[in-house]
């Protein structure tokens, strides 16, 4: 029988750090929302508005694109924008972003090996890039609450093609506190809880009240 090593691994290897991710958003347009029927478009809305808050407190850099935004699916998403003021999104003709040497090229700066993926609709844009990035060697990770599909049906389906590509599926929180991980780690903590009190519900309501009640221990969440 094969000795189990004692040699105690490394228990972040296979995590998401801030050092280690690249942002990817993906068409959060108008007219992509108006044909997203799988979920609430504010719940959509509101988890890629906390996804971006949470890679800017970790300083993670994030990528925008968006798809045929002059003559077809309009300007990005305004909450998302008032995020990266002066950032103009790489615009495509591509449904899949992967096929535009730009956004390839883009992410390959920031020389980080995963991405964190997301946008609409699920089905298209999201699978046939992170199916793309796999096979070119990224680690990808797509919060499927910042994601839309034109029915339940299709991200559904969406999700499990990735998953079965070696796509793993998360949410905008459970990523930003992979990012975090240690609430020790005091140079993110006022940043994230503040972006976990706006957008994560009944979390960042206890959160809140927590902190209002016990204001001496707030270096926990």
């Amino acid at each position: 029988m094969a000795s189990i090593s004692k040699a105690k691994p490394d228990p972040a290897a296979s995590l998401l750090t801030p050092q280690d991710s690249v942002v990817l958003l993906v068409d959060h347009q108008p007219q992509m929302f108006f044909g997203t029927t799988s979920a609430d478009r504010g719940s959509i809305i509101n988890a890629t508005v906390a996804l971006a808050k949470g890679a800017k407190a970790f300083d993670v850099p994030v990528v925008l694109t968006t798809v045929a935004s002059k003559t077809f699916s309009g300007p990005l998403l305004p909450p998302l924008a008032a995020q990266f003021p002066g950032m103009a999104p790489i615009d495509r003709t591509t449904m899949n972003c992967w096929e535009d040497p730009r956004v390839v090229d883009a992410v390959r700066a920031t020389g980080r090996p995963k991405i964190v993926l997301a946008g609409l609709w699920t089905e298209v844009c999201i699978a046939l890039a992170a199916l793309s990035a796999v096979d070119q060697g990224y680690q990808v990770y797509v919060p499927t609450d910042a994601c839309g599909g034109v029915s339940l049906e299709a991200h559904e389906n969406a999700v499990q093609r990735m998953i079965q590509h070696g796509v793993a599926p998360l949410t905008w929180l459970t990523t930003v506190l992979e990012w975090q991980r240690d609430w020790a780690r005091t140079q993110t903590y006022e940043a994230i809880t503040a972006v976990i009190k706006e957008h994560a519900g009944a979390y960042g309501l206890g959160l809140a009240y927590a902190h209002a009640m016990f204001p001496t221990h707030e270096a926990a969440a």
